[in-house]
């Protein structure tokens, strides 16, 4: 028997702000954080038109001791901690999971402004773990920690992780913690070079003028513990489930077959509880468009019109390639705990079927939300979330 599974602190930073409530204020206004990288220093002027979102103050990195992802897996730790309330006998036996796609590549790859320069492979900063040792080293974590690498499905993999480990009675709490940092010129370089990154600057990922996927830096911690009467929360984590295509190193089946059957995965268990909404992975990249919303399509044909809303949030955020997932449910636990669903960016396509796309924000009715997240190579992943008291 598995135990009821709450989120208890929350800490999210992208280019709409570092705080969640920045992040709400911005989508409530329908404002998007994307701006043209010519206003970001450091990356090359073939990408000075390419809209993306950066985390400002920089200071935020700041620091020798670390790489750049590894202070901001820091920052947010620190933060989603003072959220819950954790202190330090909680912390001591506490578990860490960390998602990230790139780990500090962003501080080995090419210089970071503000930072003393290192020689490659000199220090840790290499490594994707030296996130989860940063962690744990700071608040004194002495439980496992385990670094997830799934491309773009990493942190909500985390998360998944994260809520086995509580649901099972095996970890008293878990610390999540996801970050990415893309904008730098040699990982864009090689996101254009694959087709992935977008050509034409459109924010609509089910548009079919997409092109591509637009980079935002980007990050979120959260604390998961079992649920208990005195212990206030966000949201309900009511499970998780992933598969994989088994297809292409970079592509997806069109049908989209890998998403369909993960959400099957996901539905069998739920049984009759009402799917309310759905937070898609909606990347921008044309191909993930069209296999996500076959996919959808396939799984929800019978659902009444109107009865589900779509919840997109890279047009806002950017896409924070490994952060993504658990920065879009780092954002659903915080409208969820004020009985709300986010707005989705005003203009953008819709996905058809029996999807609405609202654009202010929606009262949240008993029933769970669904957050899907796909990652590079084919790995399909799903988080089921629900108000604490439903």
């Amino acid at each position: 028997m598995s135990e009821p599974v709450i989120i208890t602190g929350v800490a999210i930073m992208s280019g709409l702000g570092i705080t969640p409530a920045a992040q709400q204020r911005a989508m409530d206004a329908g404002r998007t954080g994307l701006r043209p990288l010519a206003a970001f220093p450091g990356v090359g002027p073939e990408f000075a038109s390419l809209p993306a979102g950066w985390i400002l103050p920089r200071s935020t990195f700041a620091g020798n001791r670390y790489g750049p992802a590894s202070q901001l897996a820091i920052a947010l730790a620190r933060d989603a901690i003072a959220d819950a309330g954790w202190e330090a006998p909680a912390l001591r036996d506490c578990w860490l999971f960390v998602g990230t796609s790139r780990g500090n590549t962003a501080g080995s790859l090419a210089p970071w402004p503000g930072r003393r320069a290192h020689r490659r492979m000199a220090t840790s900063n290499s490594m994707h773990s030296e996130m989860a040792a940063a962690v744990s080293i700071t608040f004194g974590i002495r439980g496992p920690f385990q670094v997830i690498s799934n491309g773009c499905a990493s942190g909500l993999d985390a998360i998944g992780f994260g809520y086995w480990a509580v649901a099972a009675g095996m970890a008293p709490r878990v610390l999540v913690v996801s970050a990415d940092l893309p904008l730098i010129s040699p990982l864009l370089r090689s996101y254009q070079q694959t087709g992935l990154l977008s050509r034409n600057g459109v924010n609509d990922p089910y548009a079919p003028t997409t092109s591509g996927f637009l980079p935002g830096e980007g990050g979120a911690a959260l604390c998961i513990e079992p649920a208990a009467p005195d212990r206030p929360g966000y949201a309900r984590l009511c499970g998780y489930w992933a598969n994989s295509d088994a297809y292409h190193p970079l592509g997806l089946p069109a049908d989209g077959a890998g998403i369909a059957d993960c959400l099957r995965q996901a539905l069998a268990p739920l049984g009759r509880r009402r799917i309310n909404a759905i937070c898609p992975h909606a990347s921008g990249t044309a191909a993930h468009g069209q296999a996500e919303q076959r996919a959808l399509q396939t799984i929800f044909a019978d659902a009444p019109p109107a009865s589900v809303s779509l919840h997109l949030m890279k047009p806002f955020t950017g896409h924070a390639i490994g952060a993504s997932g658990a920065l879009d449910t780092a954002i659903l636990a915080y409208y969820l705990r004020r009985h709300l669903l986010p707005p989705n960016l005003p203009g953008l396509a819709g996905a058809g079927g029996p999807f609405t796309m609202p654009t202010a924000p929606l009262p949240c009715r008993p029933g769970i939300v669904l957050k899907i997240s796909v990652g590079m190579g084919g790995h399909n992943a799903v988080i089921a979330l629900a108000p604490v008291e439903d």
